[in-house]
């Protein structure tokens, strides 16, 4: 009996392992074309950028 517990935890770390993989590659892939659209029309217009490259000041507390 506790080897039929252990092979059905391995099948089912297996595939939950494979959703755990395969799932951002998936996701990456399918936004592919739209996160290049986003920074084709940032270019174009110059939106979503700070001037002279600055990054985002933090501002400390006080």
């Amino acid at each position: 009996m506790t080897i039929e517990y252990v092979l059905l935890l391995i099948v089912v770390f297996g595939f939950g392992l494979k959703a755990f993989v395969s799932a951002p590659a998936e996701a990456f892939k399918n936004a592919g074309p739209r996160l290049g659209a986003r920074i084709e029309q940032q270019l174009a217009t110059g939106d979503g950028f700070k001037p002279n490259g600055s990054p985002v000041a933090w501002e400390e507390d006080k």
